[in-house]
């Protein structure tokens, strides 16, 4: 079966010139695998934007209203390190709603990625990180809302904590959160998840595999979720700016094949999330996100 992918041109809006967040990256991102032959047009599914009530699951209404209508505090916008726009907020619905999507698509298929998500530093009533709304919260919360699934597992690992998601999802018995991210990095002040395991700066694809492989297959059979959501942030490369790991491309694609065999092995549904990843290079960091794709599509096509 080729891979279903979510993608819409929305992903991306203008931002200042030299501003830190690497937003081209998901055109990029899209081309890439399209000029690869990863993804095919004809299974890209377009996201419209989901009712408000399915993001107040995990969002204060307020804080909603108040980033959709502009009128956040100045502090306010300025923790989510994105200047607000009226563009920014389509992208950031749309890509909201790309993740949920890409879980409707993985209960019908399996798998499914959306080229966008893991916006894990959202909080329950504001942003940070780059982060507005917590995809990683909304999307299972929709999913166990319309009773398609009874247990979710969110496997992340971004090289930084899912602080976001912990602290939205904390008391949520039917969600387990696991994150695995380097101890030396943003945020400072860590969430408590289901699971937390923090790797010290500098950890190679070796040492970082020996924690995959022992902890992945055990939470999988002790949990037995029906469902995962997968944040494959490539932040743990070596070269990326904010990472502090040093994984390589390698280390990065065993680890995506290596989860993803691993949750599909046992017939559960997987939607994946790109999550962070930080270059000058934008081809080269889009290349960077498509190997999760390219993992998810071998396993799409056994």
């Amino acid at each position: 079966m080729p891979l279903p992918v979510v993608y819409h041109e929305n992903y991306v809006c203008p931002l200042p010139e030299g501003h830190r967040f690497p937003m081209p990256k998901f055109r990029l991102l899209y081309e890439i695998l399209m000029k690869d032959g990863v993804i095919s047009e004809s299974f890209v599914s377009r996201p419209e934007i989901i009712p408000a009530e399915k993001i107040h699951l995990a969002h204060s209404p307020y804080y909603i209203t108040s980033f959709v209508k502009g009128t956040l505090e100045r502090q306010e916008i300025r923790r989510t390190g994105l200047p607000w726009s009226e563009q920014l907020v389509t992208r950031t619905l749309t890509a909201l709603s790309g993740s949920v999507l890409s879980a409707e698509i993985a209960l019908k298929k399996g798998i499914c990625c959306n080229v966008a998500g893991g916006t894990h530093h959202a909080h329950y009533d504001f942003g940070s990180g780059f982060c507005i709304v917590n995809d990683l919260a909304v999307a299972p919360l929709s999913l166990l809302h319309d009773g398609r699934v009874s247990r979710v597992m969110i496997i992340d690992l971004d090289v930084h904590q899912g602080d976001g998601t912990a602290r939205i999802l904390d008391g949520h018995d039917r969600i387990f959160t696991f994150s695995l991210h380097c101890k030396e990095n943003f945020p400072f002040q860590k969430a408590k998840s289901s699971l937390d395991i923090e790797l010290p700066e500098g950890t190679d694809d070796e040492k970082y595999m020996k924690v995959i492989y022992e902890v992945i297959p055990g939470l999988l059979e002790d949990y037995k979720p029906d469902f995962v959501f997968y944040d494959a942030g490539v932040d743990p490369y070596i070269h990326d700016p904010l990472g502090r790991l040093n994984l390589s491309l390698e280390g990065l694609y065993q680890r995506d094949l290596f989860v993803l065999k691993e949750i599909t092995s046992r017939g559960i549904p997987v939607s994946c999330v790109i999550g962070g990843g930080y270059s000058k290079d934008l081809n080269e960091l889009a290349y960077r996100h498509s190997l999760v794709f390219r993992a998810a599509r071998l396993i799409s096509e056994q």
